[in-house]
């Protein structure tokens, strides 16, 4: 691996990089995390049932698998700038459209292009911190890893208390509100990307490729690994609400879920710290996996704040495992497969946060017993458990020198 010159070390340019792989955090969740603060005011306003509902909720992570392989193409062919740059304005043209949607068909097919817009924006990070930030990549991981976390609590915070006021209470007034921050981020990006970068990653001269090596084993273990931190977050987030209704707590929902999700923050700002000394270690996963057993136990087996404070753990563990697994397909493959590792891991990654609440689900239904649909959850963290120590950390991470 060569050596990054005087003008790619410089602190001007490493600080730009650093705050523009925030930003396109922030714009990777924004538009998706807007829609749950206003579900009552949709379903009210365009009648729609249950079911309705819940393909509206379940369209995003479709399309997170479905799209990250035609998000390594566009890398291949036009590079990971213009591909994030291209996601970021699909994503806000969405988000304005999902405004002006007449019915809730529209609805879906604007959500389909908001997604869509992320789903590209998934493997062109990864590319972009290792080409930006070659010395410092668990910390640029982190960073933006960091923006994606501030970016899906600003929008469930700030929506019902700040941005309905300021539209008149219009939820379509609303989405459009939340699709300008996303165009100011790609157009920051445009003006202050790194010059040389942009012209690296423009155009290239030869055909890159861009199809995941779907026989590699590194890539189904990443994928799996991600795949069960994407699969506790979302299946927790989706069954505490009915979990708690159903033992008598519902008035902790909101704390529970408060903490699941503001837990993930300070393991997300740790990781800024610690991020290059753990790495390249097995045991970091091995313990958040741990701490998310212990959570899943709690939150199944205990009462009052104990519940709330395993949502809270089992947020921290699951955002700290989320940050160290971003870094690694710049880590462990060739600069110019670092797409293609990134895009066939988000497709696993996210087909599991597909399919494990219909698994909890489903065996909440079959047996009755509402702390069933947490057991999948405690599966997932032993699977993780168990994968981490098969990946090479030290031998693949030494290929790149």
């Amino acid at each position: 691996m060569r050596a990054p010159t005087s003008e790619e070390t410089s602190p001007i340019r490493v600080l730009t990089c650093i705050a523009l792989l925030w930003l396109a955090g922030n714009g990777l969740r924004i538009t998706i995390l807007a829609v749950p603060p206003v579900i009552p005011l949709i379903h009210a306003d365009l009648h729609m049932s249950e079911t309705e509902v819940g393909i509206l909720s379940g369209l995003p992570p479709v399309l997170f698998a479905l799209a990250a392989v035609p998000g390594s193409l566009l890398i291949a062919r036009f590079g990971a700038l213009p591909t994030l740059v291209t996601g970021l304005f699909a994503t806000a043209i969405g988000s304005a459209l999902r405004g002006a949607a007449p019915d809730i068909t529209l609805l879906y097919a604007a959500t389909v292009l908001t997604a869509f817009g992320v789903a590209v924006m998934h493997p062109a990070l990864p590319q972009l911190v290792r080409s930006w930030l070659p010395d410092r990549i668990a910390f640029g991981t982190a960073t933006y890893a960091n923006g994606l976390l501030v970016g899906e609590i600003l929008p469930v915070a700030l929506t019902i208390p700040v941005v309905l006021p300021l539209v008149g209470g219009s939820w379509r007034l609303g989405f459009m509100a939340w699709a300008v921050p996303v165009v100011a981020i790609a157009l920051v990006i445009v003006r202050l990307s790194p010059r040389k970068t942009t012209l690296l990653n423009g155009v290239p001269t030869a055909p890159r490729r861009w199809w995941p090596d779907w026989k590699s084993g590194l890539l189904w273990r990443l994928g799996i690994m991600l795949g069960s931190v994407n699969a506790m977050y979302f299946t927790t987030n989706a069954f505490i609400p009915d979990y708690l209704h159903h033992i008598g707590r519902a008035d902790l929902t909101s704390s529970a879920l408060t903490a699941l999700n503001t837990g993930q923050l300070p393991a997300s700002f740790l990781l800024l710290a610690f991020a290059s000394k753990l790495e390249g270690r097995a045991w970091p996963y091995m313990a958040c996996g741990v701490i998310c057993i212990a959570a899943v136990l709690g939150i199944m087996l205990g009462s009052g704040s104990v519940i709330v404070g395993c949502a809270g753990a089992l947020g921290f563990a699951a955002a700290a495992i989320l940050v160290l697994m971003l870094a690694l397909p710049p880590l462990l493959t060739d600069p110019d497969d670092v797409h293609r590792l990134s895009a066939g891991m988000f497709t696993i990654s996210y087909s599991c946060a597909v399919i494990l609440p219909i698994i909890s689900g489903v065996g909440w239904d079959l047996t009755g017993i509402p702390a069933v649909a947490f057991a999948p959850i405690g599966l997932a963290a032993l699977l993780l458990i168990r994968l981490a120590p098969a990946i090479r950390f030290k031998r693949e991470a030494a290929k790149q020198d």
